[in-house]
């Protein structure tokens, strides 16, 4: 075995005579003086498996106790080149266990898992040729538009309901579902598709409940929800390339209170023994963040220029999960243009955040229950940002090190309360302080709207690198403020065009960078000693 490695332990077994989800089988996994006890599952055919994860190089001993026993020891090789461990968060940003940085650039495909083998090798293999490297993807079959298709296999078995005649239409139609009996063959198809990914070094963002439901699964009672995890976490929990989302728009579904949420969640935090992260994603009311086992704010959100308010509000990092879909349906959340698509990932990546991508192109003459929509099913991408995405990739991962927003004045201005306004306006000339009086008769719904306005977006790794993104501005000038004891090199950068060319070097302090005019320029500022030391 090596670090960062699931490893597994077989054991043969007659089958469990109550649930096979909920079994007695775990064991005591002991390296380098410390223990961790992890649950083990049943996964048919009279086959028990313990899975463990070695965080560390090293020899590992486990003990098997409950309805099986066993002993043994293997030694965990150093990791092999490219695995890392799992992502966590690391401040306001990812990192994977062994500190490398992560930078999350996503994609959505909701019912990836419950698509044909077919249709999943080509999306399979779309992803490998993308600049995505988490792929959002839900547990549950999905029921929405451009998505009916029925999956291979369910979760669970069912079984008829006790009175069919009084029975909901799903119960009748589907049965009731008893996570008490997990469907194998589901199962093992799941996270063969989630290996896979893996092997591609895709991080896959588990999404574990959702509203868009015609089976039942959303309307399941609390005791069947815990059981339904139990099994996922002994399953799941020592795949290293998970992260767990709590729901795709957990404010839709009717059959959950916050309460139950905040339930749930605690739930996966005190089950997982590896800690993965845990998001949980709205529709209209942001699900709190600042809950302890929230790992970092998940969001679905139009207007991108908060990521820097939110990431000091938290402390934590903030992913834009959905800002619409790059596409052409008649739904104003599947109609954006590349260039819209691109900008926001701009906008959240230069102000510390990141961005998750989603593609909904529909053929005019397509039926719209056959249609392979990427969004909902994957397939292959038609669309115009992916390239233009990568390109900001490559640019991010080439800097070594994550984006800080840079926090003006302008900034602290706006966020600052009417008493403080005032006191700086008896300090500043005339022609300020009739700004900062007017600024100061702001009502909170006010602000809110200007805040949403066309400002620029800024952010810096240090004082290494500074990075201007001026969006839908056609500047033909724009003024940078560098630090006077550095020297930098300025490169005007087309994020459209992807085009990169030198305007400067040797710059200081304030400088007026020349533009063409244009939409969807940035300027980048490298400190010249950096450059020297990185070639």
């Amino acid at each position: 075995m090596r670090q960062y490695e699931m490893y597994e332990i077989v054991l043969k077994g007659s089958a469990p005579e109550g649930s096979e989800a909920s079994v007695d089988v775990s064991a005591v996994i002991s390296h380098n003086g410390q223990k961790k006890q992890v649950r083990g599952f049943y996964a048919g055919n009279g086959v028990y498996k313990i899975r463990f994860l070695p965080e560390e190089s090293g020899l590992y001993s486990w003990k098997v106790t409950g309805r099986l026993s066993a002993e043994g020891s293997a030694e965990a090789e150093p990791a092999a080149e490219g695995e890392h461990g799992i992502v966590r968060a690391s401040g306001e940003h990812y990192a994977y266990e062994d500190g490398t940085w992560f930078y999350p650039f996503g994609t959505t495909v909701y019912a990836l898992a419950h698509q044909t083998d077919e249709l999943m090798d080509q999306t399979i293999d779309t992803i490998a040729h993308s600049p995505f490297n988490k792929v959002r993807m839900c547990v549950f079959p999905k029921h929405y538009n451009y998505n009916h298709n029925e999956p291979a296999y369910y979760a669970f078995r069912s079984e008829k309901p006790e009175e069919e005649e009084s029975a909901g239409e799903a119960a009748k139609k589907y049965g009731v579902w008893n996570p008490d009996h997990p469907d194998f063959r589901f199962w093992d198809a799941f996270e063969d598709k989630i290996f896979r990914l893996g092997r591609l070094g895709v991080q896959v963002d588990l999404i574990l409940f959702h509203p868009y439901d015609r089976w039942g699964f959303a309307s399941m009672s609390m005791e069947k929800n815990l059981t339904y995890l139990d099994y996922l976490l002994r399953r799941f929990a020592a795949i290293p390339n998970l992260w767990w989302s709590m729901s795709n728009e957990y404010d839709l579904t009717p059959a959950k209170s916050l309460d139950d949420w905040h339930t749930l969640e605690e739930y996966v935090a005190a089950n997982d023994p590896y800690r993965h992260l845990i998001s949980s994603h709205n529709c209209f009311h942001f699900y709190d963040a600042s809950r302890p086992a929230i790992t970092h704010d998940s969001l679905q959100v139009k207007v991108v220029n908060m990521v820097a308010s939110e990431r000091a509000r938290l402390h934590k990092p903030v992913m834009i999960d959905e800002c619409c879909y790059e596409g052409n349906l008649a739904e104003y959340w599947g109609s954006i243009s590349g260039k819209e698509m691109t900008s926001r990932f701009w906008q959240a990546v230069t102000t510390g955040g990141y961005c998750t991508h989603g593609e909904t192109f529909l053929d005019k003459d397509a039926d719209e229950d056959s249609a392979i929509v990427w969004w909902a099913k994957g397939g292959r991408l038609t669309g115009e940002s992916p390239k233009r995405i990568a390109w900001l990739r490559r640019l991010v991962e080439s800097f070594k090190a994550p984006i800080d927003p840079v926090v003006s004045k302008w900034d602290v201005l706006k966020a600052a309360p009417a008493e403080k306004l005032q006191t700086l306006a008896a300090q500043m000339p005339e022609s300020t302080a009739i700004m900062l009086r007017a600024m100061s008769c702001m009502t909170e719904a006010e602000k809110v709207l200007m805040n949403a306005g066309e400002f620029g977006y800024e952010g810096h790794v240090d004082d290494r690198i500074f990075l201007w993104y001026l969006n839908r501005q056609t500047f033909g000038r724009f003024q940078i403020e560098l630090p006077e004891d550095g020297r930098y090199k300025v490169e005007v950068l087309d994020t459209w065009n992807m085009t990169r060319e030198t305007v400067a070097e040797d710059v200081s302090g304030n400088y007026k960078v020349t533009l063409p005019g244009r939409e969807y320029m940035a300027i980048l500022a490298t400190r010249m000693d950096h450059l020297t030391s990185t070639r």
